[in-house]
């Protein structure tokens, strides 16, 4: 804001780590089951979670090649 009268501190390391984070669960979220939570139990869950992370980590390894 222009009238702030002190500078909010800015850790570029910190936010780049956020900002990853932040862009990974935007992603997760396309998945519908993980979106909403069809799996009411935790390992379920987690388990549909990481098969989402595998489908992305592929479809980013093959556009890559």
């Amino acid at each position: 804001m222009p009238n702030r009268v002190a500078a909010l501190r800015f850790n570029r390391r910190l936010y780049r780590k956020r900002n990853l984070i932040e862009r990974f669960f935007s992603k997760i979220k396309h998945y519908r089951a993980v979106a909403t939570r069809y799996d009411k139990r935790d390992d379920n869950f987690i388990a549909s979670i990481k098969l989402a992370l595998i489908r992305i980590c592929l479809r980013f390894i093959e556009s890559m090649t």
